[in-house]
């Protein structure tokens, strides 16, 4: 009876407790290895590039992140690469800050110009896709895509990942353009069904090939989560990595569908972040540029137009904002931008005071009535309307200065 007793109390004591936090996914990394996190204001992210080194302000400014991903082209112009150039960054923030994680960053798919790395590959025989009229700047017909069936290119890409994460001032991999793999449409036209096929076929090999040289300690960071890309907006697709980064949430082929990709992308994000992943939200605080094609579901780049005044700012940024805090769940980060390039920005290095206001922890999930979402946080109530992309938060008095 006692030994019968012992079991039954073992099983109950591993069964989980209502309320506990969620199970992280089997590729999340150690406690260590994972982004500060808390709840006292909103949680940011930064994902920036400049081709100059960066002053010393602005290094004080990016070691005051949890989470930082230098984008291609960092540094290139000072140190003649993007690897020498970010590992530079890197280190500068790390002497400020050894707490915030620094992430590396690689497309899985599109070749960019200006890295150390790209004198191997460009002498590799069968290194690109190639298209109709033997054209291989597939890419806005500006860059080579690579053939990921190809087994040496998959073996460079992995390797130089591993190398540049080797490096103790990169904490991981920022992943780049899994969705123009995964899409079923991206250069299948060009390319052909055979060899769109051959992409994904090897995609999944080529992820899990990553995830075993970058070792349990590395973050790995995609961009995988996008309504439409997929049956399921990306969330089988997540389950690869320690969590997506979050762009085009409002991406749709037409105006009309706006809101339900919105309400769909809420759902996807909602799931993953109460999953246990990471979530580095991003979005524009400018419209996007139809001109340049950007409600073309086959174009998966956000470009957007310059910010056109103080006032449609301020709007769009507390629209942004509570659209993240309706989703948000412990290790989810906020990034309002007019872009990643430090040198044409006008929000880079400006504080906004929304987000130094105490927020506290949420009091629940957010409460969904048509396209009307409510969340309540400890110091903050939100609510936000993606039918007329509206968003308000109503802070406590008593907090605000």
């Amino acid at each position: 009876m006692r030994i019968h007793i012992l079991i039954v109390a073992l099983l109950a004591a591993s069964l989980p407790v209502k309320g506990d936090s969620p199970k992280p996914a089997e590729s999340t990394p150690t406690g260590h290895a994972r982004p500060a996190f808390s709840w006292e204001h909103v949680p940011q992210y930064m994902h920036i590039r400049k081709a100059e080194k960066f002053t010393d302000a602005e290094i004080k400014y990016l070691a005051s992140f949890p989470l930082l991903t230098f984008e291609k082209t960092t540094g290139h112009k000072t140190f003649q690469t993007t690897e020498d150039g970010t590992l530079a960054a890197a280190k500068a923030v790390k002497e400020v800050n050894p707490l915030t994680k620094i992430l590396y960053y690689r497309n899985v798919i599109v070749h960019y110009s200006s890295y150390k790395a790209n004198a191997e590959i460009e002498k590799m025989p069968g290194a690109f896709l190639v298209g109709r009229d033997r054209k291989t700047k597939l890419v806005r017909n500006v860059c080579e895509a690579y053939d990921l069936s190809n087994p040496k290119v998959r073996d460079w890409w992995v390797g130089h990942a591993k190398q540049m994460c080797a490096d103790p001032a990169i904490d991981g991999l920022f992943f780049d353009g899994n969705i123009k793999v995964l899409s079923p449409a991206y250069l299948k036209r060009d390319i052909g069904d055979e060899k769109k096929a051959a992409q994904l076929a090897v995609y999944e090999t080529m992820m899990g090939d990553a995830r075993k040289a970058l070792g349990p300690d590395k973050i790995m960071l995609a961009n995988v989560l996008r309504v439409g890309q997929s049956k399921d907006d990306g969330l089988e697709a997540i389950k690869r990595f320690d969590g997506s980064y979050i762009e085009g949430f409002e991406l749709a082929a037409t105006q009309d569908q706006k809101k339900d990709n919105v309400a769909k992308g809420i759902e996807a994000f909602q799931k993953a972040a109460r999953d246990g992943f990471m979530i580095a939200f991003t979005a524009g605080l400018s419209e996007l540029n139809a001109e340049e094609g950007e409600l073309n579901p086959q174009r998966t780049d956000e470009i957007r137009k310059g910010l056109s005044g103080d006032d449609n700012h301020s709007k769009r940024f507390e629209y942004l904002l509570a659209l993240f805090l309706t989703c948000a769940e412990k290790h989810s980060y906020f990034l309002a931008h007019d872009g990643y390039g430090a040198e044409q920005s006008k929000v880079w290095m400006k504080r906004n005071p929304e987000l130094e206001r105490p927020l506290g922890e949420p009091k629940g999930p957010a409460v969904r009535d048509g396209y009307i979402y409510t969340r309540e946080f400890a110091h903050a109530k939100v609510r936000l309307d993606i039918e007329n992309e509206v968003g308000e938060i109503i802070w406590k008095k008593s907090d605000i200065k």
